[in-house]
């Protein structure tokens, strides 16, 4: 696990959209692993610059998204549907819906939805980059505190705290969702290579148990000490406070 301070947001988005750049130069059937919420917005922005700038060619890149809320459909402004395609995939008419893969968070039956999207990521192999955030109390995905290291995909219950972290995000407290679908620990720890990013004095205390502390599912993060190729990705108000 490595800890680079790339001082902003800007400039660790910038790192990540050009790294994720010379992915997809150097393998046009690439597999991603994507993430939403505010710490991923100038990353999507400046990939998409950067895909359209240089004329890639998208149509043959595969995407897996995380999560996705229960209860939140691809025309809910809240969906991570709707997160990417806003903010991602409609900046670039060459990505082949067919292989944009989210949870759906209305499908009829949800463990079967989960246990068909799990199928599906382990039917490309191994994903070639993940891109990981992490929320105050060490979650990644929806992977909450207690969560076993070999999860794989299905319905997660939200914590108190991730829903009140989730809150800003919505108008009344009582719709903001309860539970959501997302890959398990073991799912995302197949990826080749991970790079997580943190920004913000929110992301502190969580970055400081990761970076120092044991390797315990009561912070599920702590699971990338057992991957061979992760980078932490902070600024300086992280890295300031944990060093």
């Amino acid at each position: 696990m490595q800890l680079y301070n790339l001082r902003n947001k800007q400039l660790a988005s910038q790192y990540v959209a050009i790294e994720f750049l010379k992915q997809i130069k150097a393998r046009p059937d690439a597999v991603l692993g994507l993430a939403t919420g505010s710490t991923m917005t100038d990353l999507y922005t400046q990939l998409s610059d950067l895909l359209n700038a240089n004329h890639v060619d998208v149509s043959g890149v595969r995407t897996f998204n995380l999560d996705e809320y229960v209860g939140a459909g691809p025309k809910d402004l809240h969906s991570y549907y709707a997160y990417m395609h806003q903010r991602f995939f409609n900046q670039n008419e060459q990505w082949n819906e067919d292989n944009i893969y989210i949870p759906s968070g209305v499908a009829e039956d949800l463990d079967q939805e989960a246990k068909h999207y799990e199928d599906a990521l382990k039917a490309v192999g191994q994903p070639d980059i993940q891109i990981l955030g992490i929320g105050e109390n060490g979650h990644i995905g929806f992977n909450e505190p207690g969560t076993p290291f070999d999860s794989q995909t299905r319905v997660v219950d939200l914590t108190p705290s991730t829903m009140h972290a989730n809150s800003v995000h919505f108008k009344h407290s009582e719709d903001v969702p309860k539970q959501a679908l997302s890959m398990g620990l073991s799912s995302i720890m197949r990826a080749k290579r991970i790079i997580l990013l943190a920004f913000g004095d929110k992301k502190i205390d969580a970055i400081q148990r990761l970076v120092n502390g044991e390797t315990t599912e009561d912070l599920p993060a702590s699971i990338l000490h057992n991957h061979d190729n992760v980078e932490i990705i902070v600024d300086d108000v992280i890295y300031q406070a944990i060093k």
